[in-house]
C-alpha cells in the first residue's frame, strides 16, 4: 500500500519578477488580451493573471533584484488556441520572440520561448495545430 497522494497540478502558484510592475502587467495584458488585478499584499505589490477556482494562476511581482534573469527555470502560459495571435503580439507589447514556433508531437500542442519587457524568459503554449 502506498502513501502517495494523487496531487491536481504540479503547480499551484506562479511569479514573475519585475522591474516595472505596470511595464511588466501591461506586457502580458496585451499579449494574452486579459485584465491583471493590482494587489498589495504582505508589503508587496502584485499583479495577478486571472484564474477560476481551483486553479492555477500566478502574479507579475515588483521585485526588481529578481527579474531579468533569462535562465533558469522556464514558466509556460497557456495560449489555448490563440499561440501565434498571442506570439504575434509580443515585440509590439516591448518583448521579443526567442525561439520560433515548435511544434511537438500530436497531442502536445506548439510552444514558443519569449522575453518579456522586464528580460524574463517564459514559454507560450498552445494546443492549436500549425
Amino acid at each position: 500500500m502506498s502513501n502517495e497522494q494523487e496531487v491536481r497540478s504540479v503547480i499551484n502558484w506562479f511569479e514573475i519578477p519585475a522591474f516595472d510592475l505596470e511595464r511588466a502587467a501591461g506586457f502580458y495584458e496585451k499579449i494574452l488580451s486579459v485584465k491583471l488585478k493590482r494587489e498589495r499584499m504582505g508589503g508587496g505589490e502584485m499583479a495577478v493573471f486571472p484564474y477560476a477556482r481551483p486553479g492555477v494562476s500566478g502574479a507579475i511581482m515588483n521585485v526588481p533584484e529578481l527579474a531579468g534573469r533569462a535562465t533558469g527555470t522556464v514558466i509556460y502560459l497557456n495560449c489555448d488556441d490563440r499561440l501565434d495571435e498571442v506570439a504575434g503580439r509580443v515585440k509590439e507589447a516591448g518583448g521579443t520572440v526567442l525561439t520560433p514556433r515548435v511544434d511537438l508531437p500530436e497531442g502536445m500542442g506548439a510552444f514558443f520561448h519569449i522575453e518579456d519587457s522586464e528580460g524574463n524568459r517564459v514559454g507560450l503554449h498552445g494546443m492549436a495545430k500549425a
